[in-house]
């Protein structure tokens, strides 16, 4: 597999992934204000649509195929073009096995974490749900809290590795591994503008689970809009 970095050579005949900045590899610090401007700036509204959900694991695995369009479009937008509806699903025709791979190993990661914070603690929401006593409940409840830290703890790294990998795939033709750890290395990069990034989306998230989850529709393409605009302000010079 090709692992071209050249941002001179186009990865495909598809006009929207010829780059026309400097790539830097492996991501490139950025100021802590910058994770404000990635949720402004994110404002690239793409319609998503809706994907038929087949089940957790299918969704996992494809997530990042599925972004992978998006990229497409959000670019298309970005370089003052009209995105089309098919570029949304462009990620199966361009790059899809490696994008796929993404998935797989996003999947397995995540099915190791839960194996792990299961092993280690033995925690369970039914040892709260069959709690009897006051001690009892507050003894499943730190379990559980336990649980949710460690949880958390192991997820970060992997969401880290995969957040910026559909675009590395899509606009650099390099492989899964490739991708997640160039994404892992631009992310560690920008800790502070990460940090401030992710206390807005999540402020965002509970604003659109509420009524409904429906402020979903809006937030899951805005999410996946603001991917791209990270990426080009991280792995860039402009």
């Amino acid at each position: 597999m090709s692992t071209n970095l050249d941002p001179a050579r186009p990865a495909g005949p598809d006009e929207t992934i010829n780059l026309r900045d400097t790539y830097v590899a492996h991501g490139r610090g950025v100021p802590f204000e910058n994770g404000w401007s990635w949720i402004v700036l994110c404002l690239i509204y793409i319609v998503l649509g809706v994907i038929p959900v087949v089940g957790a694991i299918a969704s996992l695995a494809a997530g990042p195929v599925f972004t992978g369009g998006l990229m497409l479009a959000s670019r298309t937008i970005d370089q003052g073009g009209e995105a089309q509806f098919s570029q949304l699903f462009g990620g199966f025709k361009h790059r899809f096995g490696a994008l796929v791979g993404v998935g797989v190993l996003y999947l397995v990661g995540f099915a190791a974490i839960l194996f792990i914070v299961v092993l280690t603690t033995g925690a369970s929401v039914f040892t709260v749900i069959n709690a009897t006593t006051p001690e009892e409940v507050m003894a499943a409840g730190a379990g559980l809290l336990l649980a949710a830290l460690i949880f958390f703890a192991l997820l970060i790294p992997l969401l880290m590795a995969v957040w910026f990998a559909p675009p590395l795939v899509v606009f650099h033709d390099v492989g899964a591994v490739a991708a997640m750890k160039a994404s892992f290395a631009g992310c560690l990069h920008n800790m502070l503008p990460f940090l401030l990034y992710g206390i807005v989306w999540f402020i965002a998230s509970i604003l659109a689970s509420i009524p409904f989850m429906l402020g979903w529709l809006v937030l899951a393409p805005v999410t996946a809009a603001s991917i791209y605009t990270a990426y080009k302000d991280i792995y860039f010079n402009t």
